[in-house]
């Protein structure tokens, strides 16, 4: 019998699609999206959208929204777009690529305003995705103007 705090019980996230609640899938299970193990996932196999969880949770802790294919696709062209950054950042800040990476995200979030519950780019929409490669593109395009100014 547990003592103390009861611990409140996670609700299965729901699909930003259709609505339906997201099932918990498993490598080998029908409604696995890869053929290796990527650790377990909340899948909507209806909408083809998911979502990991942390390697080491014990209670499947979504790391954030479901994500269709255009979402996934928008996530990875962010992070290849604020990869320079965070290059730049880890050789002249010192720092490791986890922190130059939040420190991307703070400073896109309050450059757009976005209203994020920690810097990550699990919790963006699509519309986020697609703003903030917009602007990191013209920031990058700006400095190199400014470097070729020089």
């Amino acid at each position: 019998m547990r003592v103390g705090r009861p611990v409140k019980a996670l609700p299965q996230p729901l699909c930003d699609y259709c609505g339906a609640k997201a099932q918990l899938a498993r490598h080998g299970d029908e409604a696995y999206p890869y053929r290796d193990d990527h650790g377990p996932l909340w899948v909507c196999a209806a909408c083809e959208a998911w979502i990991g969880v942390p390697a080491r949770s014990t209670r499947n802790v979504p790391l954030g929204r479901l994500a269709n294919a255009a979402l996934r696709d928008a996530k990875s062209r962010l992070h290849d777009a604020l990869e320079p950054l965070v290059a730049a950042k880890v050789r002249r800040d010192k720092v490791n690529v986890f922190e130059a990476r939040g420190r991307a995200l703070r400073w896109l979030a309050e450059e757009l305003g976005f209203d994020l519950p920690n810097p990550s780019i699990h919790h963006l929409t699509l519309e986020q995705c697609e703003a903030a490669i917009r602007h990191v593109e013209a920031f990058m395009a700006a400095r190199r103007g400014s470097d070729d100014a020089r």
